[in-house]
This record gives C-alpha cells, sequence and structure tokens, in this order.
C-alpha cells in the first residue's frame, strides 16, 4: 500500500543527513563478529569430516563444493542480522514517503554490509587466516607443513632424479647430483613461469642430465620427463580450477550477503516504525 505519510517536507528535515552512520556502524561490527564465530564453527565442521584413511570422510570435491555453501550461508546470515541492527536501530524519520522509507532502509542494510565486507577484509583477515590456519595444522603433519615453504617445483625435480635401487647410478653421477638438481629446478622454474611447460630444448636437456644421473636410457629418461611434466601441468590445472571455484563461491556470497542485508533492513525499519503487524505491511500512523 503506497501511502503518502504528509505531503510537506521541513527544510530542517532536508538539511539533516538520511544517513545513520551510528546504526550502520553498529550493524557492520555485529556482521564481522558473526562471520569470525562462524568461520570458527565451520573449520570445525571441516576437520570432523575429512580423515587422513582411505575411504574414510569427504572427498575433496565435496569438501570444496560444502566450504563453498557453508560460505554463502555464513554471507547471508551475517549480512541479515547486521543490516536488520543497521535499520532497526536507526532515529525514526518523520514526513517522508513509505517510498522513500523503503528506499532509506535498504540503502542502510547495503552500506552496513559494505563496511562489514571492508572490517573483515581488513581488521579480522588476520584473526580468519589464523583459525583456517589452525585447521589446516589438523589435518596435515607437521613434516608436511613444514615442507610447505619449499619451492612447489621441487617436488617434481625430486621425482625426475629418483632412482629404483636395482639401478645404480654412475660414481661420477653422485658428485654432481645437487648440481644438476639445482639446474633443472632453475630450468622447470622459469619455464614454467613462462609457458606453462618446459621448452623443447630444455626438455632434451633435462632427459639427458636425469639419464646420467639416475642410470636409466635416454629414452626411459625422455618418458619420465614426458611423465612428470604431464603431472606438475596437471597439478597446475587443478589448482587453477579451485582457484576459480572459490573466485565463484566468494562471488556469490557476496551478491547473496548484500541482498540478505538489504532485505534485512527493510523489515528492520518497518519493525522500527512500528508498521509490520501479523506480517503484514499497513501505513504508519502519526
Amino acid at each position: 500500500m503506497d501511502t503518502l505519510v504528509r505531503a510537506e517536507t521541513s527544510d530542517w528535515t532536508d538539511r539533516v543527513s538520511s544517513v545513520s552512520w551510528a546504526s550502520i556502524a553498529a550493524g557492520a561490527v555485529v556482521a564481522a563478529a558473526i562471520s569470525l564465530a562462524l568461520f570458527a564453527f565451520g573449520a570445525g565442521l571441516g576437520l570432523s569430516s575429512i580423515s587422513p584413511w582411505a575411504d574414510s570422510g569427504v572427498s575433496a570435491a565435496t569438501f570444496g563444493n560444502a566450504a563453498g555453501i557453508y560460505l554463502v550461508i555464513v554471507a547471508v546470515m551475517s549480512s541479515a542480522i547486521g543490516g536488520y541492527l543497521a535499520a532497526r536501530l536507526r532515529t525514526k524519520w518523520t514526513d517522508i514517503h513509505t517510498n522513500e522509507v523503503f528506499f532509506r532502509d535498504s540503502a542502510h542494510g547495503l552500506i552496513s554490509w559494505a563496511f562489514a565486507t571492508v572490517l573483515s577484509a581488513t581488521i579480522l583477515a588476520a584473526a580468519a587466516t589464523h583459525i583456517v590456519a589452525g585447521a589446516a595444522s589438523g589435518v596435515a603433519p607437521a613434516d608436511a607443513q613444514a615442507s610447505s615453504s619449499v619451492n612447489a617445483s621441487q617436488m617434481f625435480v625430486d621425482r625426475l632424479f629418483r632412482t629404483d635401487q636395482a639401478a645404480t647410478p654412475p660414481a661420477t653421477a653422485s658428485g654432481n647430483n645437487e648440481a644438476a638438481r639445482g639446474e633443472v629446478l632453475r630450468l622447470w622454474s622459469s619455464s614454467f613461469r613462462d609457458n606453462g611447460d618446459l621448452a623443447a630444448a630444455d626438455r632434451t636437456y633435462v632427459a639427458r642430465l636425469v639419464a646420467a644421473q639416475t642410470g636409466l636410457s635416454q629414452a626411459d629418461a625422455e618418458k619420465r620427463v614426458n611423465d612428470v611434466t604431464t603431472e606438475a601441468k596437471a597439478a597446475a590445472d587443478r589448482a587453477r580450477s579451485g582457484a576459480a571455484k572459490l573466485a565463484f563461491w566468494m562471488t556469490a556470497a557476496f551478491l547473496f550477503g548484500a541482498f540478505a542485508a538489504a532485505l534485512a533492513a527493510v523489515e528492520g525499519g518497518q519493525h522500527r516504525d512500528g508498521t509490520w503487524t501479523a506480517h503484514r505491511l499497513v501505513p504508519r500512523a502519526w
């Protein structure tokens, strides 16, 4: 029902800002705190859903999708509460058309969501990172965590120079092993950074080094280089796909959070003005 509360608008009303920053800040702080609490709860749920044992816990794909859905739920819940408080705690507007009140309340909810988002991304980012890191520390063993600071390419270089017990590398190769590994690591990192693959000349040279250091034939060394290169490219593609999915989930969380904050703020403003009775919008009486 479109109702004009009062046709006239006083000069005093026009001079006063329609933004209630105190209520917006209060709603944003509450939304950020609720988000942090829900992130801690989600970390606990994540730890309880995974297991290092085979055929136990959820798969990586299921875990990623569940984490994305939970991210959206956290955004909707915290933003809705923050938006509701931003409108419920504002001052009461007089001489304002109901359509204008609707717009101002939804704007308060949207601004509160934006404030909470910036607050979470700056001040609370360290706390959220600490919670996620604590969850990860319970999943990975200490040795795996210590190796996380090592260049990721080192793992693939180690696989290139892996030797079988039955094969004995030449005696002269042992002294040059570390130098060869360092050279291949530099070639590997540079080529994958620039081209996403080993250059043809580098691939042939690396295969010769692998053959010399491991005792493999040239054909077997080339096959090993091809296999490890394919594995590295597959790992990079999985990382890219995971980052893309995370970006999409974060975008969905932002959009749903903004909508929930604006919608909840409208209801909070109606409760503030006493215009929400028995789930039915009625005109305000002055």
